[in-house]
């Protein structure tokens, strides 16, 4: 006797049941904004975009997002959905101005997009450099620039321009990044050199290694400076993201990721010209120049023990100031209006030359 096959659902109730839920989903968001608009307003009249943007409460209702996800999206396609509809509302006042390593196409320019979303205005810039400049002078609200990799470590000149500059860190972003061979011609025989920024050169390092040892590697500014390059030769080819192939009109001459590691992520910060508040789950970022004296560095670093606060990374680099001086950067896990912290800090500056607060910052939300 043969079992009776469940029912089928009804196609056209079905289509009809989810344009429904479309209607209902804009008019919230619609709803949405209304009341964003209505917060601009409470707020007063303000100078700016950036006046009206507060990092830490976009942290506290993506956490709130992440919280209440059953499923069956992941939490990374709704934090994107929610990021957009923060960023649209936001831009009703006036779209924020990021400044990020240019030119377009560049995974820089990726992390604008995950962490401000893409009603945000990018303003593509040279250098890592310039980037700061035009947020110090106030051109940009805000900057994006990496600052390490998980495979490759530190990227020494990020660290470098807060030894000078005055702008803090306000956040953070952590982007997995895929690196493919492209090409006009989407041919490997056809390669005979290939452009890329050094790091990239560096993550994919073994698969090129393997299987190109022999083509020409040519370092350039930028990945999206490579592929600008390599889209004027069937011989030449550059290495980089899906979007700077479609950006460029070139194809993946490999179809799967040529990077030496499946988890290769590069963590950027986001960086402006003054603290925020805390969003209850911060990382606090320190530059610390040490006086030469023995035990400096447990100088350094017991007070934080001692006010039980967990230390994320510690990295040195010359201070630029005087010979064999150093300073030290340091994450701490909280915020530094935290007791703990200021009562860590308080007691740090005893034993240290300098103490300079580089910013407090929602961690990273996936």
């Amino acid at each position: 006797m043969s079992q009776d096959k469940p029912d089928k659902p009804d196609l056209v109730a079905v289509r009809a049941r989810i344009d429904g839920i479309d209607r209902q989903i804009q008019s919230l968001i619609a709803e949405r904004a209304q009341f964003a608009h209505q917060v601009g307003k409470a707020k007063g009249k303000l100078a700016a975009a950036v006046d009206y943007y507060r990092p830490e409460r976009e942290a506290q209702v993506l956490r709130m997002v992440v919280d209440r996800n059953d499923g069956p999206l992941s939490d990374e396609v709704l934090v994107h959905l929610f990021r957009e509809i923060m960023s649209a509302c936001l831009a009703q006042q006036e779209p924020l101005k990021i400044g990020y390593l240019g030119p377009e196409g560049t995974f820089s320019q990726q992390a604008v997009h995950k962490h401000f979303g893409r009603s945000a205005l990018g303003l593509p810039m040279s250098s890592i450099e310039e980037v700061f400049n035009e947020v110090e002078a106030g051109n940009a609200d805000f900057g994006v620039v990496p600052v390490e990799n998980s495979g490759q470590g530190t990227i020494q000149v990020t660290l470098d321009m807060f030894l000078t500059s005055n702008l803090k860190i306000c956040g953070e972003v952590e982007l997995r990044v895929h690196q493919y061979l492209l090409s006009r011609s989407g041919h490997v025989e056809d390669i005979e050199r290939i452009y890329a920024h050094p790091q990239s050169f560096a993550q994919t390092a073994g698969w090129l290694r393997s299987n190109l040892p022999k083509v020409e590697k040519i370092p350039v500014a930028s990945n999206a400076e490579g592929a600008r390059r390599a889209r004027n030769a069937d011989d030449a080819a550059s290495i980089g993201s899906e979007s700077a192939a479609h950006v460029y009109g070139l194809k993946k001459v490999i179809m799967k990721p040529i990077e030496d590691h499946a988890d290769n992520t590069t963590r950027f910060l986001v960086i402006g010209r003054q603290i925020f508040p805390s969003s209850g789950h911060d990382r606090t970022s320190v530059l610390v120049f040490i006086k030469d004296q023995p035990g400096a560095l447990f100088n350094v670093l017991s007070p934080f023990a001692r006010h039980g606060i967990s230390m994320n990374r510690i990295e040195s680099r010359p201070s630029h100031q005087a010979k064999w001086e150093y300073g030290f950067f340091i994450d701490l896990a909280g915020h530094v209006e935290d007791e703990a912290m200021k009562g860590a800090l308080e007691e740090l500056a005893e034993h240290s030359a300098q103490i300079k607060i580089l910013g407090s910052y929602p961690v990273a939300v996936p």
